[in-house]
């Protein structure tokens, strides 16, 4: 069996020889350069004793480092692979059930780890260089892309995949994973229907967007959705009328940015029956405040977070950098007016992503928001350093708003 060095070795030699005929290349279609590659693959390789398998494996290595994403596509391929983290050339990291990997994989160079970069970014209409050394943006199957070059970066160009799941996410695979229970996801079900506004905070991938975009599949097929997002994630597949709105970096000329505040303002004039925004992180908050005071009910948010009144607190700072001026009683007010679930995430010691807290948001007296907590997450027995047991509990405290539950004739726990 061929060791991955010198895999590597075959697959460079085989590209540098199939790029000594570059205009050939240029002109020949993915088919012609994928019976070109197996003709010098069997030509290189024909003094070697390989399997049919690894034959096929370098035809594809060469056929991905000319045309695609050189070894980037064998990895997103695999899909027990939730993330990539790109270190430079020589660093590849992934993460695979929760654990996080280093790959005996490397790139060719640098440069070719930048012109990969390129192709990604280009493929999505943006542009990342050394005057625009920072870029989110995805790839054609959904994925979320972050990219970081030097001189920002001092270890080479930075690249960070957040892969798309094939499959949409559901409450359904929620309960199998044991992030909630059926209690749990009958209640927030109803709360959804009935055009409550929920949050849902936790930190790095703890699964907010996953948990919103199970959610999301509990609004009602003939509703009217404007979803905004920096990279789209969000796979909606039970509304037919769906906006999906993206945001875009400026140009090299610093012209041409268009931001999430800036999305926000335009969806309210587009007749939407909710507002879903992918991620709240800046003055943005305020926008997406006052749209959930002004009819917007049932929209739905994510945020960063370590608790729920975490999540209060940052989001008051949100509000302020875009509003300095807005007195801190009345953010308050419209935080309490505006939200009225916040649904806490969190990832724990044995990379589990459970939900730990599912808590109304009530008033806000002498400075103080007063939460209700309707669910909490205990842990039970048998629980170790390495292995947590626990559920979703529901507390003994009522939901104190039931107006919405009631309007739409549902009825309340």
């Amino acid at each position: 069996m061929l060791s991955e060095d010198m895999l590597n070795k075959l697959v460079l030699e085989i590209k540098r020889f199939l790029l000594s005929d570059a205009i050939l290349l240029s002109r020949a279609s993915d088919e012609q350069l994928m019976q070109r590659i197996a003709d010098v693959t069997d030509h290189k390789l024909v003094n070697l004793k390989i399997t049919s398998q690894e034959r096929m494996r370098i035809g594809k290595l060469v056929f991905s480092s000319i045309r695609g994403l050189g070894i980037l596509d064998e990895i997103l391929e695999d899909d027990s692979i939730t993330e990539v983290m790109i270190n430079g050339p020589d660093n590849i990291f992934i993460e695979r059930g929760g654990h996080v990997f280093r790959l005996n994989r490397r790139f060719e160079s640098q440069r070719h780890l930048e012109d990969i970069i390129q192709k990604m970014v280009g493929r999505a209409g943006k542009e990342v260089n050394q005057a625009n050394p920072i870029v989110d943006t995805r790839l054609p199957d959904g994925s979320r892309v972050n990219v970081v070059l030097p001189p920002v970066s001092l270890s080479g160009p930075i690249v960070t995949i957040r892969k798309f799941s094939r499959t949409p996410m559901t409450v359904e695979q929620l309960l199998k994973y044991g992030s909630i229970t059926p209690e749990a996801a009958q209640f927030l079900q109803k709360l959804v229907r009935a055009k409550y506004n929920i949050f849902i905070s936790g930190g790095t991938g703890s699964g907010k967007t996953t948990f919103l975009n199970a959610l999301s599949n509990f609004i009602p097929g003939d509703e009217r959705i404007i979803t905004i997002e920096d990279s789209a994630e969000l796979q909606i597949t039970n509304i037919v009328n769906l906006v999906s709105l993206e945001t875009r970096n400026a140009n090299t000329s610093g012209k041409g940015e268009i931001t999430i505040r800036e999305l926000i303002r335009s969806a309210l004039r587009m007749r939407p029956e909710r507002i879903v925004v992918g991620e709240v992180r800046g003055e943005e908050a305020l926008d997406m405040l006052q749209a959930m005071n002004t009819g917007h009910d049932g929209s739905l948010s994510t945020g960063h977070a370590n608790s729920t009144r975490d999540m209060l607190s940052r989001l008051e700072t949100m509000v302020l950098q875009g509003n300095a001026g807005l007195p801190l009683a009345a953010i308050r007010q419209q935080i309490s007016s505006a939200l009225d679930i916040i649904i806490h995430l969190s990832r724990l010691r044995d990379k589990s992503r459970r939900t730990m807290e599912i808590t109304e948001v009530l008033d806000c007296e002498h400075g103080e928001f007063k939460l209700n907590p309707l669910f909490v997450f205990r842990e039970t027995a048998g629980t170790t350093l390495n292995k947590v047991q626990g559920t979703l509990v529901r507390t003994d405290k009522p939901l104190r708003n039931d107006y919405k539950l009631r309007l739409q004739g549902i009825q309340p726990f």
